[in-house]
């Protein structure tokens, strides 16, 4: 089950966060070297991964630094496949008929 689905904003803040903290530590970098290698403060650093709001801009200079853009892949694949190619690629319903059994005349048929 997908424990995001009745987060709140402010939870999701946090788990991102957290998951930024965890791939910092990950990689072996302190704060402060992330901070200057994302170009932004150990301050919006810290509050990035405290969930204490943050803007597009920190989270965008901080996922790069920590070389994880493919993060931004996982927000909205590409679809490989479009649906709406799918559908158009389905032949339109037949009717089917019955068959009908060959029809005895009625002078022929047993009473």
């Amino acid at each position: 089950m997908n424990t995001y689905v009745s987060a709140t904003p402010d939870e999701l803040q946090i788990r991102l966060g957290e998951q930024i903290r965890r791939l910092r530590l990950g990689r072996d970098l302190d704060q402060l070297t992330l901070a200057e290698r994302a170009g932004v403060s150990e301050k919006a650093l810290r509050n990035l991964e405290a969930g204490r709001g943050s803007n597009v801009a920190t989270l965008l200079q901080v996922i790069q630094a920590l070389d994880a853009l493919d993060w931004l892949q996982a927000l909205a694949p590409a679809a490989s496949v479009s649906p709406m190619a799918l559908l158009r690629q389905r032949p339109e319903p037949r009717r089917v008929s019955r068959r009908r059994g060959k029809r005895t005349p009625p002078e022929q048929q047993q009473r």
